[in-house]
């Protein structure tokens, strides 16, 4: 089945940076939007930046500016890079990718990573 990695969370001082990686792998015909989103405790999932297969990108405005999203279709894989953290953007980063399994699929699916921490603190 297809399955999301993600790797790059930790914990990182207020005006840092990070960069996350979020890699698919699995039964894969092709794999259109890829995005990010972050969830903090008490909070709803809230989309953080997507990108579509072609690199057309969004943002929230709250990181307009700060983050960016890339991605490699070679490796089936989205990042995003993160600058001038806030300590309010501490959460769980989830990546979400909608993938075709095959040529046969009528259509593409969502899936979601296991969630990565990112802490900004002092």
């Amino acid at each position: 089945q297809v399955q999301l990695v993600e790797s790059g969370g930790g914990l990182v001082q207020p005006g840092g940076s990070l960069r996350l990686s979020c890699a698919a792998s699995g039964r894969i015909f092709s794999i259109n939007d890829m995005g990010w989103y972050r969830q903090a405790p008490g909070n709803q999932r809230e989309l953080v930046a997507g990108i579509s297969s072609g690199g057309i990108t969004n943002y929230a405005d709250f990181v307009k500016g700060r983050f960016t999203i890339s991605r490699d279709n070679a490796k089936n894989t989205v990042y995003l890079q993160m600058n001038s953290l806030k300590p309010e953007d501490t959460a769980v980063y989830y990546c979400n990718a909608n993938i075709r399994a095959s040529i046969v699929s009528r259509a593409s699916r969502g899936y979601w990573g296991q969630g990565a921490q990112v802490t900004v603190s002092s």
